[in-house]
């Protein structure tokens, strides 16, 4: 059997881009999909060609829906539920890239419609499902970081903004599920050569600096990051392989996430993949 056999999984944003790559995935491993966006006619060609890839009885349902939006995602999410016959994974990936420039002269009305998508989103999506999947004692949920999150990323200050809020949402909503055996990770995709790199790009050096500016260049005639990989990392959070993994914010390029639970005991006791703040004896310093 496969990992996801018999699974029922919402992915938001899968139209195109990761979201695509991940419901690829998910039904490669025998999952039930339900996925939406906003596009109607990206979502037509994904079911489609997703369709075309399932295996008879296996599910792809499709849903035009605005995540910012609660009305649109609690009547997503209810009909998923029904179609379906049970969600047990929620793959939180739609987001935009929002404005890009000095915080100081980008517009408010797109800094905030960029948490409307990115954070509140994903809020709205986990607060629609948990009562589904509480009823279960059993889920997992996926929400999609990004740049920012980690680290600082200048002239982007409304996406670093509201996927810092998504990891530190996570981490919450990781400690509030535990006992109802509900895994809430973060995952950080790497840099992807999709929209929003030539969003970046378009904006010019002017708009970005010369550093990011380069960096983008630079991605782009590199490759970027494999969307297959955070796909694949996708697939084992949503898994049973990853069972009590969770509240952690994990690289598809760079972290060994294949054997993490060879490691489950000591992720539990730690702060390893998590948010926090460095104190001078974290860098072998005493200042006080």
């Amino acid at each position: 059997m496969s990992n996801l056999s018999q699974r029922g999984a919402i992915v938001t944003g899968a139209g195109t881009g990761l979201g695509y790559v991940i419901a690829k995935a998910f039904l490669a491993e025998g999952a039930h999909l339900a996925i939406c966006g906003r596009n109607a006619s990206s979502l037509e060609q994904a079911h489609a060609e997703l369709s075309a890839l399932a295996a008879p009885g296996q599910q792809v349902r499709t849903f035009c829906c605005d995540v910012s939006s609660e009305q649109q995602v609690n009547d997503m999410v209810g009909q998923a539920i029904e179609l379906l016959g049970g969600v047990h994974i929620l793959v939180n990936n739609a987001g935009v890239q929002g404005p890009i420039g000095p915080t100081d002269e980008i517009p408010v009305d797109e800094f905030r419609r960029t948490l409307d998508i990115n954070f509140y989103g994903v809020l709205f999506a986990c607060r629609a499902l948990l009562p589904h999947l509480r009823s279960r004692r059993y889920g997992k949920i996926v929400n999609l970081s990004g740049g920012g999150a980690a680290s600082p990323r200048p002239f982007f200050s409304a996406y670093a903004v509201s996927k810092v809020a998504v990891v530190r949402f996570t981490e919450n909503l990781a400690v509030e599920l535990r006992e109802d055996h509900i895994d809430v990770n973060a995952v950080a995709p790497g840099s992807l050569n999709t929209r929003m790199l030539e969003e970046t790009l378009a904006a010019g050096q002017d708009r970005i600096g010369l550093v990011q500016f380069n960096q983008a260049q630079k991605q782009k005639q590199d490759g970027g990051s494999s969307l297959e990989k955070a796909a694949a990392l996708c697939v084992y959070l949503a898994s049973a392989a990853s069972d009590g993994i969770t509240g952690r914010l994990i690289s598809a390029p760079w972290d060994p996430w294949a054997t993490l639970s060879e490691h489950l005991a000591e992720l539990q006791s730690s702060d390893i993949y998590t948010l926090r703040r460095i104190v001078p004896e974290d860098r072998s310093k005493v200042w006080s």
